[in-house]
């Protein structure tokens, strides 16, 4: 199984009607004139899962540096039961998680994937709080028509009725060896020791044995607002911080959206940002940062210098 370089500290803080878990690492004495490196996740995934790019980051960035990734709400340790979850609320709870662990000071912010588009939205309300903004395949979605409301909308309440009758939920696994065969399934380029080591933090066994995600299903219900492409511009257009996109070498986009949502416009919309440095991992997909940390974490190092 793999084994990490840097332990994380495991916490829980009090962020609005939630007990928000956190990681923490720390090489030394904190510094507290270094601004600290926030890494805020993806879908169904969890705060454990930078622990890759964590290790291979060099001690002379980590030395005196505070580095922090929380669970989003409904995943990982972070309980909130509920059927919905509203792309707002993450951009109130990372404001509450930023006010409580640095107050005051601006902090570079990692996004993956979902987390990615949070942090370029969060960098745009609150430009003062970001002093740099790494975004690791967030691409946000496809530019939406006010004609997909209707439908849109009864598809929400059709799938919250899905959730109550018990259609929508996630599976369950017989061991944590059946969730790193999931995990390497999803991910081929995954090696076996980093899919265990990932399985004992994604699931948890209940009482009868059976081991279940650590995600709440009504995740998986969509969201009955559109996207609309022309606010999200406007907020890009807010963001001062430098920002770094970082994108893999196979063409997620491409395979999502099918043509209709392609890298050229997701680079069209980059242009928004004043200042965006881009960069290509090559040999990843779309969970860059467990198929290539180094590079990766070299990457980032660079940026924030």
């Amino acid at each position: 199984m793999y084994k990490e370089k840097r332990s994380a500290q495991s916490a829980f803080i009090r962020i609005r009607s939630l007990r928000y878990h956190l990681l923490q690492w720390s090489d030394g004495p904190v510094q507290p004139e270094l601004p600290p490196l926030v890494l805020v996740h993806g879908w169904m995934d969890i705060g454990a899962s930078y622990q890759f790019m964590v290790d291979a980051l060099s001690p002379g960035f980590t030395a005196g540096r505070r580095i922090i990734a929380p669970d989003w709400r409904g995943f990982g340790k972070t309980q909130a039961q509920t059927d919905n979850f509203w792309f707002p609320d993450y951009l109130a709870d990372l404001d509450f998680l930023l006010d409580a662990i640095a107050p005051g000071q601006a902090v570079d912010l990692v996004g993956h994937s979902m987390g990615g588009n949070i942090a370029l939205c969060y960098a745009g309300v609150r430009p003062q709080r970001i002093r740099r903004a790494v975004n690791l395949e967030g691409f946000g979605l496809a530019a939406s028509r006010p004609s997909q409301a209707p439908g849109r909308y009864g598809q929400w309440m059709d799938e919250i009725k899905s959730l109550y009758a018990g259609e929508l939920g996630l599976r369950s696994y017989p061991d944590a060896q059946a969730v790193a065969g999931r995990l390497m399934k999803t991910n081929p380029r995954l090696s076996q020791d980093k899919a265990q080591w990932l399985a004992l933090h994604w699931a948890r066994p209940d009482a009868q044995g059976l081991w279940h995600i650590l995600g709440e299903a009504a995740h998986k219900i969509k969201n009955p607002y559109l996207y609309r492409w022309d606010e999200m511009q406007e907020i890009w257009k807010r963001i001062t911080a430098p920002v770094l996109s970082v994108v893999a070498g196979d063409d997620s986009l491409n395979q999502w959206w099918k043509g209709s949502y392609t890298l050229a416009d997701y680079h069209e919309r980059l242009k928004n940002i004043t200042q965006v440095r881009c960069v290509r991992i090559e040999d990843a997909g779309h969970m860059l940062h467990h198929d290539q940390p180094q590079v990766l974490a070299q990457a980032i190092e660079t940026f924030l210098a």
